[in-house]
């Protein structure tokens, strides 16, 4: 396992509670932002590389038959409720997968591991000033 690879997964359980997370988390999360988007996107293009192809998303609107209620009221005002069948839309997401130009995911991949090779020093150094302004009691 590569070093960067094992300080992302070192990181990964503190950021996924970064939004309610301790003061040390928080610091940890907003130190290092720029850095974990490198390293996400760059699981993604290896991801790619790996299967030959990406996943795209497109939205599409579909229409299935449903239960509707409305309100009528009777002839002394009061409101009933009665259902109904009709036809309601909703919108579904679709991945499908999009050839890719393997030499440029490769170039992609090499200016991606330089990005974080370069990050890991600053993230690193973040990480240890966020634990030592906000240690966490046990």
């Amino acid at each position: 396992m590569r070093r960067n690879t094992a300080l992302a997964l070192c990181l990964a359980p503190v950021l996924a509670l970064a939004a309610c997370g301790t003061p040390q988390e928080r610091c940890i999360s907003r130190n290092t932002s720029e850095y974990r988007t490198v390293s996400s996107l760059l699981a993604e293009v290896e991801g790619n590389l790996s299967r030959g192809y990406a996943w795209d998303e497109r939205q599409v609107v579909r229409t299935r038959f449903a239960q509707c209620e409305r309100v009528i009221r009777d002839h002394e005002g009061k409101a009933q409720i009665s259902t109904y069948g009709c036809w309601r839309d909703y919108v579904d997401v679709e991945r499908f997968r999009v050839p890719i130009d393997p030499a440029a995911e490769t170039r992609k991949r090499d200016g991606l591991v330089e990005r974080q090779a370069a990050l890991t020093r600053g993230a690193n150094a973040a990480v240890a000033a966020c634990r030592a302004a906000y240690p966490e009691e046990t």
